[in-house]
């Protein structure tokens, strides 16, 4: 397995370091890529798999992470997209104890790590693929192309495609696939030590650790590993892969090649990236004709140009370099190439992680060929430059979803996705405005795109422009017919407009397709509510509280609904057992206070008021209301100063005014009456 040291390793323009020298300029060029994502947010995917992932949680069975996916969801559920990562899931477990909650730092941090470490590790795995496996006396193995070796991975350190793996927090797991790959072939090599003596022991070690890896890969690479979860492949839509839904056997594999040929430019050109390649932002090659047929064609040229001097070369440590620099390039990323079943996306930056590798080996062995001393010393320095500034200025890019989403705009502005993201991103700052133009052309770019629809149904009905807002949910419906939460929002636009029975109806179907769906009930209880269907209306309200018990709106609404109608001590009743699930809802005890008050239970009353403006001293009503009580109880300067507070607070009040000029007269006729 050994070979002499590699003939084009003294080209290289690098100085010749010692083993830990190496890995730790290596490490350097890591961190300081990627260092300024260490303070970034939780970012597109990091909301589902990581802030909305109850999987996470201490208060979570820790055998979850094992049945379920890695969003959270069961792996059974026809829902779940079977991405399998448990290891992965489990470290961002660890992240939120240590941190003591969901602290992002923490996570981007070891992410940052990581790729360190795996970038200095790739000094030893480059040193055997290129040289071979040698010993010293020693017992240490000897590395016959230091330089190529350290070139090749000082430009995987620094790859800017490699910024969504590590500053998008989900990365972790092609992070952790990539480790756990490289700890398994250099354990496997510990096998094959110097008396050329087989240990079984260290073999046992590299196939449990490329067990490890496998359960960290993002895509599931066999089918034996949904036979294990008891389910099948996941299933994917049209927008996910356009690709795989083409008319004809040959369109496929003609989109399919140029998918590959646009990962290949990625890594040769890692300019123009994305988070997001669906939905219209690679249009389908639909002719033979078509020019970008251009690029399959040059693709597989070059592919077979190097397969042949892997193949056919006269020189054994060119054969052995390509051969290895291959199948370092194209085996990981076989699971995202549509060949073994079909993939959730059109192209994913992440998948070439470790492809990248390759793709860096053959670069590095290239570059050792080129025998003009001072051009191979200029393209090394310009390549570095250009990647780490571009790495620094994409990992900048990562640090908030707004810069992210907007960054895509101008590289994939054919993508209705990104509309669609950047105009949530604004909807959620509260910019509405903005955000209808982006959801506008969203829908234009996809006219079935019923999540954006959605959103701008429900910009639309709080613009109170319902009559477009009602067309746009009831298109979602008619394309996605089991969209609970169109149906909903339909239900409250009809509402809105005083169609009560089509109302009634969205809400049920809201219901149907989603079962647990509390807000539903909640807004089906204030469509009764508006019917003066009040026994309707407390039901509904009652099984929003069973489905969500801290469901505060419809606790709070039993209590004013049967508040006014006369249902005082019932009122009272359910006032309380809210306040013990949520003994902390100022606007419960605000209720509750008016309850106790008809009751004439000042004193209860008097304490929940005062309760609620610890909580809330700005709450004019509660001021104006508690004023009212003092009134009644006879504390009329009490109650002289809460009406003042109120009426401070809000100067418009309804009938705090009034109730304040009759406590004024009021007090008047007193201080005349007194001797």
């Amino acid at each position: 397995m050994a070979l002499t040291e590699v003939y084009w390793d003294h080209h290289m323009p690098l100085p010749k370091l010692a083993p830990i020298q190496a890995k730790v300029t290596v490490a350097l060029v890591a961190l300081l890529c990627f260092i300024n994502s260490y303070d970034g947010e939780f970012v597109f995917d990091d909301s589902e798999a990581i802030v909305n992932n109850k999987d996470l949680r201490p208060t979570a069975p820790l055998n979850n992470i094992w049945s379920n996916d890695f969003w959270g969801s069961n792996l059974s559920s026809n829902s779940s997209h079977k991405s399998y990562r448990p290891l992965t899931v489990l470290t961002f477990r660890l992240n939120y104890l240590v941190a003591g909650g969901l602290h992002p730092v923490g996570f981007h941090v070891l992410n940052i790590v990581l790729h360190a470490v795996i970038s200095a590790l790739m000094i030893d795995v480059f040193a055997i693929l290129i040289g071979g496996l040698a010993y010293d006396e020693k017992g240490r193995i000897l590395n016959h192309a230091p330089k190529t070796s350290l070139l090749a991975a000082v430009f995987f350190a620094a790859h800017p495609v490699h910024t969504e793996s590590v500053a998008g927090i989900v990365g972790r797991a092609d992070l952790l696939c990539a480790l756990f790959f490289q700890l398994s072939f250099l354990t496997y090599c510990k096998a094959f030590n110097k008396d050329d003596r087989f240990s079984v022991q260290w073999v046992v070690v590299s196939l449990l650790l490329c067990a490890a890896a496998i359960l960290l890969q993002r895509l599931l690479m066999l089918y034996a590993r949904w036979r294990i979860m008891g389910t099948g492949p996941p299933a994917f839509t049209e927008v996910d892969n356009p690709a795989s839904f083409a008319e004809s056997v040959f369109l496929r594999i003609v989109n399919y090649n140029y998918y590959y040929s646009l990962n290949a430019w990625l890594l040769l050109c890692p300019w123009w990236l994305c988070f997001d390649w669906s939905m219209g932002c690679v249009p389908l090659i639909k002719s033979a004709t078509d020019w970008r047929m251009v690029w399959l064609l040059l693709l597989w040229c070059i592919l077979i140009g190097l397969i042949s001097q892997a193949l056919c070369s006269q020189d054994s440590q060119r054969r052995r370099t390509l051969t290895l620099g291959l199948v370092l390039l194209v085996v990981p990323f076989l699971p995202a190439c549509n060949i073994f079943f079909r993939v959730g996306f059109v192209i994913a930056e992440r998948v070439l992680y470790l492809s990248s590798a390759g793709y860096c080996l053959l670069l590095a062995y290239s570059l050792g060929h080129c025998f003009c001393r001072w051009l191979l010393c200029v393209m090394v320095l310009a390549l570095l430059c250009v990647y780490v500034v571009r790495c620094a200025l994409r990992s900048h890019q990562w640090r908030s979803e707004q810069s992210l989403f907007s960054s895509a705009l101008s590289v994939c502005p054919l993508n209705a996705k990104v509309h669609y993201n950047v105009g949530k991103n604004l909807a959620d700052k509260g910019n509405t405005s903005a955000a209808v133009s982006y959801y506008r052309e969203a829908v234009r770019l996809h006219p079935t795109y019923v999540h954006a629809m959605n959103n701008l149904g429900n910009i639309l009905k709080e613009k109170n422009e319902l009559i477009e807002a009602e067309q746009l949910l009831s298109k979602a419906v008619s394309i996605q017919p089991d969209f609970a939460a169109a149906w909903m929002n339909l239900g409250i636009v009809q509402n809105s407009l005083q169609k009560f029975e089509k109302a009634e109806k969205s809400y049920w179907n809201a219901i149907r397709f989603r079962r647990k769906y509390p807000d539903c009930y909640y807004n089906l209880g204030r469509l009764y509510a508006d019917q003066n269907r009040h026994i309707d209306a407390l039901n509904a309200w009652r099984n929003a509280t069973v489905l969500k018990p801290d469901h505060s709106l419809a606790w709070n609404n039993m209590v004013i609904l049967l508040d006014n109608t006369g249902n005082l001590g019932q009122a009272e009743l359910i006032g309380r057992e809210a306040l013990r699930l949520l003994p902390n809802d100022h606007t419960i005890m605000f209720s509750l206070a008016n309850v106790l008050g008809k009751l004439q239970k000042y004193k209860e009353s008097e304490g929940f008021f005062l309760h609620a403006l610890r909580i809330n001293p700005n709450a004019a009503s509660c001021h104006g209301n508690l004023a009212v009580l003092y009134h009644r109880w006879g504390k009329l300067e009490l109650a002289k100063k809460h009406y003042e507070l109120s009426l401070k607070l809000d100067p418009e009040a309804p009938g705090t005014r009034d109730n304040y000029n009759m406590l004024r007269r009021k007090l008047d006729q007193l201080k005349h009456s007194a001797p």
